[in-house]
């Protein structure tokens, strides 16, 4: 195979645009140059997916895991769904061979000295179980450090199972799977992304390398769509939080952080863990646009600057509207954000939508937004269409 272009990662969606603001398809396939020293990095492929702006369902933070895998010879399954960028060591060796920080397989072999080859349809699988159930837009798969051991394809299948099923019962005969990813060739030390086209929930993944070999890591972006009967036993919950399905429609600036870090689960631990902008050398302001589970009535309101200590963003403001047509209202008037410290606001009175703006002033930090509410009758109705039409 000849060698690939190499192509800039850009992280920012809305950047690198081509034609008519599409993303520009992959420009990378096949083989890449042996690991020269220096920055492991520096010739690694990607491309500007549309879809990376999504919730990724696979994150550890969620809940993700992945719970099975058919071989893990030189290295464990577990770190495929690793939050962070895979390192790679020159240097680290163990009993087993090259330390990659991936799943890696061992070498298939076929049925003997003069049919050496593995078969044309033999492949390792891993299963991952989705931090939250959804739709599935966009899959990458990532072979980073990879360079002469990445799988020659791979493939990705979805099922919905509910509550907690063993290894086994996914494993079953009777466990219908869908083609999400259909074997494809992918290249080494790069970021595989795939679109997928399919309107169904799922539960878990199945991962399929043809025949063997490593992958980095396993990105799996789409929408989160939450049980009905439990936010309805719920009564009052967030709103907007990644694990209800809520999720991040746009924001301002992009630079240091995404803007869905600030619904992602728990308190922020490191800076990184937030959503911080660059700084404004104009009169301008920064904001995030948010699209809640269902319409709901928030009623309180928590603004976190965890960690952002001479960074925050100075002051806040929030708006809510009702569908994509409606008027911005705003609910939480312009205040005062202390650094590294909680604010609660109870609102004076509840306020009614499915859309939320927050605006920073000028720019700066904000680890967390929490909005605390319950789903009207109408958006309680339209998210259990919306679950049942995508056969949960």
């Amino acid at each position: 195979m000849t060698q690939a272009p190499q192509t800039t990662h850009v992280p920012d969606a809305q950047q690198a645009r081509g034609p008519e603001g599409r993303a520009p398809a992959p420009a990378f396939t096949g083989d890449v140059h042996p690991y020269a020293g220096g920055d492991p990095y520096a010739d690694y492929r990607a491309a500007d997916f549309p879809f990376t702006h999504l919730t990724d369902l696979a994150d550890r933070r969620l809940g993700a895991a992945v719970v099975a895998a058919n071989d893990e010879f030189f290295a464990e399954r577990e770190n495929l769904l690793k939050p962070e960028r895979p390192v790679f060591d020159p240097a680290a060796f163990g009993h087993k061979g090259k330390i990659m920080d991936g799943w890696e397989t061992r070498r298939r072999r076929g049925a003997g000295a003069f049919a050496p080859h593995p078969g044309p349809g033999e492949h390792d699988w891993a299963l991952v179980r989705l931090g939250v159930p959804g739709v599935v837009r966009g899959v990458v798969v990532d072979t980073a450090h990879f360079r002469g051991n990445y799988p020659q394809a791979v493939s990705v299948e979805g099922t919905s199972v509910p509550g907690q099923p063993s290894v086994e019962e996914l494993t079953a005969g009777d466990v219908t799977w869908t083609p999400l990813v259909e074997r494809t060739p992918v290249g080494g030390h790069a970021a595989n992304g795939f679109a997928v086209d399919v309107a169904r929930r799922f539960t878990h993944l199945r991962l399929r390398q043809f025949p063997d070999g490593g992958v980095a890591r396993l990105r799996v972006y789409g929408d989160a769509v939450p049980d009905p009967a439990w936010l309805s036993a719920l009564g009052t919950f967030d709103v907007a939080a990644l694990e209800n399905g809520g999720r991040v429609e746009d924001t301002s600036d992009r630079f240091f952080s995404p803007g869905s870090n600030t619904i992602a689960p728990g308190r922020s631990a490191t800076m990184d863990e937030g959503w911080e902008t660059r700084r404004r050398r104009d009169d301008g302001h920064d904001w995030i646009r948010y699209s809640l589970v269902a319409q709901a009535e928030i009623r309180a309101v928590e603004i976190d600057t965890a960690c952002y200590k001479g960074n925050a963003a100075g002051w806040v403001a929030l708006s809510v509207r009702d569908g994509e047509d409606g008027e911005w209202t705003e609910v939480l008037l312009r205040t005062r954000l202390q650094p590294d410290a909680n604010h609660r606001f109870v609102l004076p009175a509840a306020a009614t939508g499915d859309g939320v703006r927050l605006d920073t002033f000028p720019d700066g930090g904000v680890s967390r937004l929490r909005l605390f509410g319950s789903l009207t009758r109408a958006g309680a109705a339209a998210l259990a269409a919306r679950h049942a039409e995508l056969g949960a």
